[in-house]
């Protein structure tokens, strides 16, 4: 019996997505959390097979989660299950250690594919997703052009979504689970790397981004 986490911060979508699960034999949950660190003490209680995990979360980012379980829970496999797009975060992902990613726009039968695709070691992608990530490699990653947001590193972009949400310094913070200091050298980081002067244009930025992403 495979055993199985959900990590998202929505109950109504955890429920669905488990009651899709159970309905095979083989596949169990073995618990839910809404956010890092509720997610890794349950990792560390239930030690399931796969964690399935949202990108954004009640606190803290997934893509931390995944970071934080690769290092301390190795063996137990993780797939990315997000209302975002898979050019948003599916190769961060990846590269922080899950084996594959879902849009949740996808129909729920995918999971259970998806489940069983990373359990014998293989990692689920989209047919488009798989052929970018080959042709990056094939042509080399500077022939490649990326728009200034895939600059950002992780937490970055992280904090530059919050922004677009209209979060303000202290709101991100508590959700990131980071000192404000810390959040402000992000942004400084984020209007360097953007080539934005102004606060107010970076909030605009950030805020279309949101509108146009998810």
């Amino acid at each position: 019996m495979t055993q199985i986490v959900i990590v998202d911060d929505h109950p109504s979508t955890r429920f669905g997505l488990a009651t899709r699960i159970e309905l095979e034999p083989d596949l169990q949950i073995c618990g839910e959390a809404a956010d890092v660190d509720e997610a890794l003490e349950l990792i560390g209680q239930v030690c399931p097979d796969v964690a399935v995990i949202d990108v954004s979360l009640k606190t803290g980012s997934g893509i931390d989660l995944i970071k934080q379980v690769k290092e301390s829970h190795p063996r137990v496999k993780m797939l990315v299950w997000s209302m975002y797009e898979e050019g948003l975060y599916a190769e961060r992902a990846l590269r922080a250690g899950a084996l594959g990613y879902i849009n949740k726009q996808q129909a729920t039968d995918t999971i259970v594919e998806a489940i069983r695709t990373i359990m014998a070691g293989d990692l689920f992608l989209s047919k488009e997703l798989s052929a970018k990530m080959l042709h990056r490699v094939i042509q080399g990653k500077e022939s490649v052009a990326l728009s200034p947001v895939d600059s950002l590193s992780d937490r970055e972009l992280e904090t530059f979504r919050l922004i677009g949400q209209g979060m303000n310094t202290k709101d991100i913070a508590k959700a990131m689970d980071l000192r404000p200091k810390t959040v402000e050298t992000y942004r400084a980081r984020i209007k360097d790397k953007l080539e934005i002067d102004e606060m107010a244009a970076l909030t605009r930025e950030a805020t279309q981004w949101v509108l146009e992403n998810g």
